[in-house]
């Protein structure tokens, strides 16, 4: 059996379902992992309350934990509520390659937010335009450029 920073290592390196390119890790969705007698607890916070790749991502930790030789214990905590702000620099850095503008850091947004034009992640230009609240799930919204004329999605923050 391998040790828990071992086990961690796994955990964090599982693909996200909605966006293979990136990993739970890379998201911050893992918040802890744990090993006790042989019971391996995951503690898990999904991007948000109805994610609807929740259940999946929670059957891929089951498998992995099982696979290192653990019992799984995989808890959602839902207090505090995932933030952007947990996405890895490895995380934002993959989004951008897959063609996904990542999230401004809320935290430095500081007391009054004004939301800059989103930079494309194929040419860098800001002259973007939303097309769309939602992309291909509800955590993302379409936008297109202006400059460089691609479309592209927004992972919005949170």
């Amino acid at each position: 059996m391998i040790d828990a920073q071992g086990l961690d290592e796994l955990v964090r390196d599982i693909e996200d379902p909605e966006l293979p390119h990136v990993t739970i890790g890379d998201l911050g969705i893992v918040r802890d992992v744990t090993i006790d007698h042989g019971t391996a607890t995951v503690l898990l916070t999904p991007t948000y309350t109805g994610c609807p790749a929740t259940d999946q991502i929670r059957d891929d930790v089951t498998t992995v934990v099982r696979d290192a030789g653990y019992e799984p214990d995989v808890r959602l905590v839902m207090s505090p509520a995932w933030s952007t702000d947990w996405i890895s620099e490895r995380g934002r850095e993959r989004l951008r390659l897959a063609g996904i503008a990542p999230p401004s850091p809320v935290a430095d947004q500081g007391a009054t937010p004004v939301e800059p034009p989103v930079a494309c992640p194929r040419c860098g230009s800001r002259r973007s335009r939303l097309i769309s609240e939602f992309g291909a799930t509800a955590c993302k919204a379409a936008y297109v450029c202006e400059a460089c004329s691609e479309p592209f999605e927004h992972f919005k923050p949170l």
